[in-house]
């Protein structure tokens, strides 16, 4: 570059240009203040034949160590899911604060709150629900409509919590399947949220049916489910890559949407994903080798559902695929001394197995789950426990 052409640079960077382009990069660097609410813990107070009543306990945190951050309102609303018509059931849902050193108002309304940089505060949500038939009730949908305001302005957001309403009778009587190396047992369990825990589903469902040599599979949405990773739509901020590549993609992908294919962006990055779409192009275009992209994208691009890939009320959301499987497996190995693999399996005859225990013969699991005994529906049957033929 010529001495005119630094020249030119040069007084371009006056004092006022350098003082904004530090303030700009600070503004896109600095720690954002927000307000989230965590996934909710929820306890039955009543589980009665015409009466269920739910406390749900929220903590609201704020993430920055220095900046205060207002709650403003909270909303709760509730979508209850049943299999029978909702005609005779009255469903009433309110918040209550619980605040630190306060005293809760019992009117349901949400006096504006200041939480402190670095704090948290508590609030309950409470549903009843009455009438007949309570029984009939699958779920509830609880979303809780909150607004924050401060640094970042006025901001509304929503937190979601499923709570199941129906527990299933353990099989006394297992009704176990013959395959050609193995026999196989569907387990039916409630709807899994991010309450349950690995020990204490197969404590509650399998441990019964079970005995040494059995290995447990339980597929690969459950277990991302329990472990909290699913999104809406509406917390998912389509960028300029995903808006576009999204169209390239068959219909049916869960890749297809801007908002599925931002949530592999946001777990994979950027520049990864977009470079292997580039190199899967040329893969596909020019050498007619299918598959590059998933491979390069990372685990992620072939485990991410969209909406409508689970059971409801998770049809609404985006499910991405398990964090550290062979950790979960490794722990249901060391809590029940079974041997366990999480898989994901289609009415397609593929058997994908994510992670296994040692003792686990991918052949075995593969012959076993060939005919999808778990059910691509709304069987409700996460778990398959498999006995091996040399075990009987």
């Amino acid at each position: 570059m010529n001495g005119w052409h630094w020249a030119a640079v040069g007084g371009l960077l006056t004092p006022p240009v350098l003082a904004w382009l530090w303030v700009e990069w600070r503004y896109r660097t600095r720690q954002r203040a927000t307000l989230t609410l965590d996934r909710g813990i929820w306890r039955f107070q009543y589980y009665e034949p015409m009466l269920y009543q739910v406390e749900v306990e929220f903590a609201a945190i704020n993430n920055h160590p220095r900046q205060d951050v207002f709650l403003t309102e909270v909303r709760p609303e509730v979508v209850l899911l049943s299999q029978a018509s909702l005609d005779q059931v009255q469903c009433h849902v309110k918040v209550r604060s619980r605040h630190e050193g306060g005293s809760p108002r019992t009117d349901g309304y949400w006096e504006s709150y200041i939480v402190k940089g670095g704090r948290h505060t508590n609030l309950d949500v409470v549903l009843e629900m009455r009438g007949q038939p309570l029984d009939a009730l699958e779920s509830a949908w609880l979303r809780v409509h909150y607004v924050t305001y401060g640094p970042e302005g006025r901001q509304e957001q929503v937190c979601h919590c499923v709570i199941p309403l129906q527990f299933p009778e353990t099989q006394r009587r297992a009704l176990w399947r013959p395959t050609t190396d193995a026999d196989v047992l569907p387990i039916r369990t409630h709807l899994l949220t991010v309450a349950d825990t690995f020990p204490e589903l197969i404590q509650r469902y399998v441990q019964e049916h079970a005995q040494p040599g059995d290995i447990l599979t339980i597929a690969e949405s459950p277990v991302a489910i329990m472990q909290g990773r699913w999104r809406h739509p509406t917390d998912v901020r389509p960028g300029w890559l995903a808006k576009r590549l999204c169209h390239y993609f068959l219909p049916m992908s869960s890749l297809a949407t801007a908002c599925g294919l931002q949530v592999l962006i946001d777990e994979s990055g950027a520049w990864r994903v977009g470079l292997a779409f580039l190199v899967g192009a040329i893969a596909k275009g020019l050498f007619r080798i299918p598959g590059v992209f998933y491979r390069l994208a990372g685990e992620q691009a072939r485990l991410i559902d969209d909406v409508t890939g689970t059971l409801p009320p998770y049809d609404q959301f985006i499910v991405l695929g398990p964090r550290d499987p062979q950790n979960v497996v490794a722990e249901i190995k060391r809590e029940t001394g079974l041997e366990a693999a999480i898989v994901d399996v289609n009415d397609l005859k593929r058997v994908k197995i994510l992670a296994a225990t040692a003792g686990v013969s991918a052949d075995l699991l593969n012959q076993a789950l060939l005919l999808n005994p778990a059910g691509n529906a709304a069987e409700q049957t996460p778990i398959v426990l498999i006995r091996p033929n040399t075990a009987q």
